[in-house]
């Protein structure tokens, strides 16, 4: 009957990324925002203008992992049509959301013995993780079995570059990231601190550049020194926190450079935007290392 692709509400997809590739499923995460809950992605009751617009107004939000429960409900509706599972996840670098997956999956395992269903841990997060799902749906189409997306995947994972840059520090230092102190500085400083996600899936602060348009020229730089259309394609991903301005910026910065960029923009969502705040800007392509 062939197989199914799921992601999570963390993949920050957007219908512009995926406008030529087959639907994947999306399983829906919890928020809680100015202490009242929400549903974030498919069937959800938070969209990412309100939550901008909260963050903006001083509210701040939290996120928890997806429960196995949720796992088992959607998976379910899909094994029981005789259809296999390949679910591609947010990095366990960040969140113990893949482990809630893993759990759900050993029960249905049990359950479904005919049915085949993996976990593929990404190492990949927001944006990135869209691109990477992105992809793995192109690959799809064109006709990779089972063991050959999974392993196409497991191949490729780790060429998804992330360079983040984030426009404040009041979520940060709200949810324990950096201090007070660190936060009071980058703020009078005006810096713009420039993040990547390791190869075990773990971010971490690469670079402290001041002002956005410095964060722009170093993240480009970045791409100059790694991209590899020729290999793996010119998809390139824009993800932004509520902030059009930021994405024009990195797009023309991009395409000056890289003419023939397919470029696709993409709302940094609500589990990232959480702890990042309003202005994020993150810029992901293939490239030949993290």
């Amino acid at each position: 009957m062939g197989y199914r692709i799921f992601t999570d509400a963390s993949a920050d997809i957007s219908d512009e990324l995926m406008r030529d590739v087959p639907a994947v499923e999306m399983i829906p995460m919890d928020v809680e925002l100015d202490g009242t809950p929400y549903l974030y992605g498919p069937g959800g009751n938070l969209d990412n203008k309100k939550f901008y617009a909260t963050q903006r107004a001083g509210k701040f939000a939290s996120t928890s992992q997806i429960n196995p429960l949720r796992y088992k409900e959607y998976f379910s509706k899909t094994l029981e049509k005789g259809e296999d599972i390949i679910y591609l996840g947010l990095t366990q670098g960040i969140s113990g959301t893949f482990m809630s997956a893993n759990l759900a999956m050993e029960e249905l395992r049990e359950k479904y013995p005919d049915r085949k269903i993996t976990a593929v841990e990404t190492y990949c997060a927001a944006v990135g993780l869209g691109m990477l799902v992105h992809e793995a749906a192109r690959m799809q189409a064109n006709g990779l079995s089972y063991e050959e997306l999974v392993a196409w995947v497991e191949a490729h994972r780790l060429n998804i570059c992330h360079w983040f840059t984030v426009d404040m520090f009041d979520h940060l230092r709200h949810g324990g990231r950096v201090s007070g102190a660190a936060a009071t500085v980058g703020s009078l400083l005006n810096i713009k601190p420039l993040l990547h996600i390791e190869n075990d899936g773990t971010l971490k602060v690469m670079e402290k550049p001041r002002g956005r348009k410095q964060a722009i020229r170093h993240q480009v730089a970045h791409m100059k020194e790694d991209w590899i259309p020729d290999e793996l394609g010119n998809l390139v991903v824009i993800g932004h926190g509520d902030d059009e301005d930021a994405l024009k910026q990195c797009t023309d910065a991009v395409l000056a450079e890289f003419p023939n960029a397919d470029i696709r923009p993409a709302y940094i969502g609500a589990l990232i935007g959480a702890h990042t705040g309003p202005g994020m800007l993150a810029l992901i392509y293939w490239g030949k290392k993290r």
